[in-house]
């Protein structure tokens, strides 16, 4: 089994750290996808209060509850430190959308003993591993 695959059948909640709020972009479509597929969405924006009908929370380690995997929607100069908020919060995942990628913040959730994913799109690979793309 994949590690995509691994993350995507054992989780059900999923942090996703810059999700907008906008329906055409890129986040917006992935969360609201991974939530019709029966994933709990929580969205992490300092900007917004709610999104996809969740309270909409500043940073990780703002979240009252277990978070399975976070999907991060940032520029990838950005990663490192949500990554050691992902540790910090006891995330069992990191999944970094396409065109995210950082090696260091990478091997440092590794190194943590979390699953990662880089520069894969959760929805997309989702289909793939359900047949629907």
């Amino acid at each position: 089994m994949s590690t995509e695959e691994e993350i995507l059948s054992s989780s059900r909640v999923v942090a996703v750290v810059g999700l907008s709020w906008k329906p055409h972009r890129p986040s917006y479509k992935v969360a609201s996808y991974l939530k019709e597929q029966g994933y709990k969405i929580i969205p992490v924006n300092p900007t917004e209060k709610e999104i996809l009908g969740g309270v909409c929370y500043p940073a990780l380690a703002s979240i009252p509850e277990p978070v399975d995997v976070v999907d991060i929607f940032r520029r990838s100069e950005e990663v490192p430190p949500i990554v050691e908020e992902a540790i910090r919060i006891g995330a069992k995942a990191v999944w970094m959308q396409e065109g995210v990628i950082s090696e260091e913040a990478a091997a440092r959730a590794r190194e943590a003993g979390l699953k990662v994913v880089m520069d894969k799109c959760m929805l997309k690979e989702h289909r793939k591993l359900h047949g629907k793309g």
